[in-house]
C-alpha cells in the first residue's frame, strides 16, 4: 500500500492514485468487496449515490476500522438532485448512508445539460466544501465545453474530472482541457470493463513482463499521471489490481497502448445521456 503514489490536487488535498471502484457492485456484496480491498491495501474508495451501495461502503469502513484520515472516500451527486434546493439534502443523505461526517471528494456525476442545473449545483458543492463537508469537490463526465462553462463562473475550481478512460477510448481533448484548468484526471472503467484486456498489444506486453493484461493497462494509466479506480469482486483480482509497482513500461510500450485509441464509447455521451430522473 505504501507504494501507491499520492496525487496532489489543486487545493493541496492528496488522493491515492489507485482506488477501488464500486460501480455495479451489488449492494449485497459491497461490504465484503470493500473490506477485501482495504485489507489488500487500497486507501481510496469510490462510490456514488446512484450505485445504491453507499451503505455497504460505510459498513466496510466501520468493520475494518482504519483511522478516518487514512481512507480517501469519494461519492457523487445524482443528476435529478442537481437543483439548488436538493443538493444539500442529497449530500447529507449520502453522508448518512456512509456513516461519515465528511467525504474526501464529492462529484457532480454527469453534466446532464438538458437539465441546465450543473452550474447551480456547483455553487452548492462550493458551499459544502467551505463548510468542511467535502475536502475537495469535482465533476465527472464533463467535456471541455462543460468545463469552460463551469469554471467561468466558479469560485472554486474543480479538483477532479472523473471520465471514461481506457486504451480503446482515451478522450485526449477532455484530458487536456481538464489538466489545463488544473483538474486531475481520474479514469473510470480503466480497463474498458475487461474489453481491452484481449487487445493483442496489451496481451503481448503482459507476456513480456509476466503480469496480467489488467496490470499492464493500469500501469499505463499510472505512468501518465492518471488516477485509476479498477473494480472487481474477486479477491485475487482485487489484490492484483493494486500490485503495479514491480515493473515499468518503457516508452515504446506506453506509445503502443496509447495508439489503441478509438472513438468508441462504452458509456453514454455526456451531451446526450441527460438522465433527467434520479440517476
Amino acid at each position: 500500500m505504501s507504494q501507491v503514489p499520492m496525487i496532489t490536487l489543486n487545493n493541496g488535498v492528496q488522493i491515492p492514485q489507485v482506488g477501488f471502484g464500486t460501480f455495479k457492485v451489488d449492494a449485497a456484496v459491497t461490504q465484503q468487496a470493500v473490506e477485501n480491498a482495504l485489507e489488500a491495501g487500497y486507501r481510496h474508495i469510490d462510490t456514488a449515490a446512484v450505485y445504491g451501495n453507499e451503505e455497504g461502503v460505510g459498513a466496510a469502513l466501520r468493520a475494518v476500522n482504519l483511522p478516518r484520515d487514512e481512507v480517501f472516500v469519494t461519492t457523487k451527486l445524482r443528476n435529478g438532485e442537481q437543483g439548488r434546493d436538493l443538493v444539500q439534502r442529497a449530500f447529507e443523505e449520502s453522508l448518512g448512508k456512509l456513516g461519515l461526517d465528511r467525504v474526501d471528494l464529492y462529484l457532480i456525476h454527469w453534466p446532464a445539460p438538458a437539465l441546465g442545473t450543473y452550474t447551480e449545483a456547483w455553487a452548492e458543492l462550493e458551499s459544502i466544501h467551505r463548510q468542511g463537508g467535502a475536502r475537495a469537490i469535482g465533476v465527472s463526465n464533463f467535456l471541455p465545453h462543460h468545463l469552460e462553462t463551469l469554471v467561468e463562473g466558479a469560485e472554486v475550481t474543480p479538483a477532479v474530472n472523473q471520465i471514461e478512460l481506457h486504451p480503446s477510448f482515451q478522450q485526449p481533448a477532455t484530458q487536456a482541457a481538464s489538466r489545463e484548468h488544473g483538474l486531475a484526471v481520474e479514469a473510470y472503467a480503466p480497463i474498458g470493463q475487461a474489453k481491452d484486456l484481449d487487445l493483442e498489444t496489451v496481451t503481448g506486453i503482459a507476456r513480456e513482463h509476466d503480469v496480467t493484461p489488467a496490470q499492464v493497462i493500469l500501469r499505463w494509466h499510472l505512468q501518465q499521471g492518471t488516477v485509476v479506480i479498477p473494480k472487481s469482486v474477486t479477491p485475487e483480482r482485487i489484490v492484483a489490481n493494486i500490485d503495479l509497482f514491480g515493473f515499468e513500461l518503457d516508452e515504446e510500450q506506453v506509445a503502443a497502448i496509447t495508439a489503441l485509441d478509438s472513438e468508441e464509447r462504452m458509456f453514454p455521451h455526456p451531451d446526450e445521456g441527460n438522465f433527467t430522473m434520479l440517476d
